[in-house]
């Protein structure tokens, strides 16, 4: 293949499978809404990516757009979504031991296999763990779950993304440590650990949510309409610099533990949710299918962004969340068909 064609064939990759799938909508118009829910959402990240290939931006000029994602137009969205609802329903606390247990579970099934692929580096292996359990749960999953879902998605959607981010921000400085050749200051990581967690814009915003749902408070009419403008820019925005990221980064070659790390996080997870809620309980339609939908989604950004923080897995974290995101536009997909025409029932057994 010449080298100019191998150069420019990731800009025209996103480009032809969108046009694939908006012509399969045309001849199929039993997954013509599906396709309409979801092309949109991988719409955005290709079009992003396609923009971080063609044009030569250097990458500090993201930082101010993803200061305003993390720390305005994402925490404005929890706080809308999870004040508006009925404080008894954030108590679910079955529902947050089933989801939060799954991810723990394809976190240590990412681990081994990370831990067998690198031969015992610990370090490594923890990056390979959350990319086979931490899901896009900040920038695609809110926009996605209503969508598909409705306004009934809100709270279980914060659940998830609470208590699924205290799990993994919990674990990851705590097995980098532990693979660590230093000394490991239990009472500073501790503390770093508690930090990150209590401070972290997502959980601060879902916190205050959940205060502004108990005491039932209303923000004054102008606040509430700068809340509201940044809600409806959070998906967009987020979306979009997700794929310009994506296209900044340097891709190697595909390691051979990639694709089973991908099988767990895009197959296996939502699975073992899926199972796990229905082995506990019956928490509805709604619930149960955010939760396997939030868990289907490729691996978070965060991925790349913990890997380059300990400055271990980098390149191959890159390649997990291009291709993960590239796998997923098949499995999420598939998945929002299922939904969308009761193929499946939201409990796997009773």
């Amino acid at each position: 293949m010449p080298r100019r064609l191998r150069r420019h064939l990731p800009i025209f990759l996103p480009i032809v499978v969108f046009a694939l799938l908006i012509l399969l909508g045309r001849a199929l118009p039993a997954i013509r809404d599906v396709l309409n829910l979801s092309l949109p959402f991988f719409g955005l990240i290709g079009l992003g990516f396609v923009c971080g290939r063609l044009v030569e931006i250097p990458e500090d000029g993201l930082k101010w757009m993803n200061f305003f994602i993390v720390y305005a137009a994402l925490p404005a969205l929890f706080y809308n979504l999870v004040s508006v609802t009925p404080f008894e329903e954030l108590s679910n606390w079955p529902f947050v031991m089933g989801t939060t247990l799954s991810t723990t579970i394809a976190f240590a099934l990412a681990l081994a296999v990370g831990l067998i692929a690198t031969r015992g580096d610990t370090r490594a292996a923890t990056i390979q763990g959350v990319a086979g359990a931490y899901s896009n749960i900040g920038y695609m999953g809110p926009g996605l779950t209503m969508a598909a879902l409705g306004p009934q998605s809100t709270v279980p959607t914060a659940l998830i993304f609470a208590f699924d981010s205290m799990l993994l921000f919990t674990l990851t400085p705590f097995f980098i440590a532990l693979g660590s050749p230093e000394r490991m200051n239990l009472r500073e990581t501790v503390a770093t650990i508690a930090r990150r967690v209590l401070t972290h814009p997502f959980n601060v915003a879902t916190a205050a949510g959940v205060l502004a749902a108990w005491s039932r408070f209303e923000p004054a009419a102008p606040i509430g309409k700068m809340l509201a403008y940044l809600q409806n820019a959070a998906a967009p925005s987020a979306l979009f610099v997700m794929g310009v990221t994506i296209a900044l980064r340097r891709v190697m070659r595909v390691a051979p533990e990639v694709p089973v790390l991908l099988f767990i996080k895009l197959v296996l997870h939502p699975l073992i949710v899926w199972a796990m809620l229905s082995f506990i309980g019956d928490f509805g339609r709604e619930w149960t299918f955010t939760a396997v939908l939030m868990a289907a989604l490729p691996p978070a950004l965060n991925v790349f962004v913990l890997a380059n923080q300990y400055q271990v897995y980098v390149e191959r974290a890159s390649s997990i969340i291009l291709t993960g995101t590239l796998a997923s536009v098949a499995t999420v997909t598939a998945l929002l068909y299922a939904i969308a025409t009761n193929a499946v029932p939201y409990r796997l057994f009773h």
